[in-house]
């Protein structure tokens, strides 16, 4: 029996370089552990914003609109807090000792500072 071998060039053998395959999955961020928590509150305040349009286009009295615009920005308060939290546990605490961490924290506080500036 004989075996046909056939002739294979060397610069075919060698490795090619590749690019790097991008990644299909998004880096864990600090709410990803509550983020269907995260999802169904944000729906609820959605409903809270639909409510007050229903409101408005009602005729509803103005202070019972004001008195649910009241509850909408209570209830993404609560929000904020939450991924405020969560970013300081995860983000924060857990960047690499250094200029990195100080990087995260300023960014925490620039957060917290938009948050008060709010109203």
């Amino acid at each position: 029996m004989r075996i046909a071998i056939a002739y294979t060039p060397l610069w075919y053998l060698r490795p090619m370089a590749t690019a790097p395959i991008p990644s299909t999955t998004a880096p864990a961020r600090g709410y990803s552990a509550s983020k269907e928590q995260l999802l169904k509150r944000l729906r609820r305040v959605e409903g809270q914003v639909r409510g007050i349009e229903g409101m408005v286009e009602d005729d509803r009295y103005c202070i019972d609109v004001l008195t649910q615009i009241s509850a909408v920005q209570a209830a993404l308060d609560k929000v904020a807090l939450g991924l405020l939290d969560q970013h300081a546990h995860h983000c924060v605490m857990g960047a690499p000792d250094g200029p990195a961490k100080q990087d995260k924290t300023d960014e925490l506080m620039a957060a917290v500072g938009r948050l008060m500036r709010r109203g």
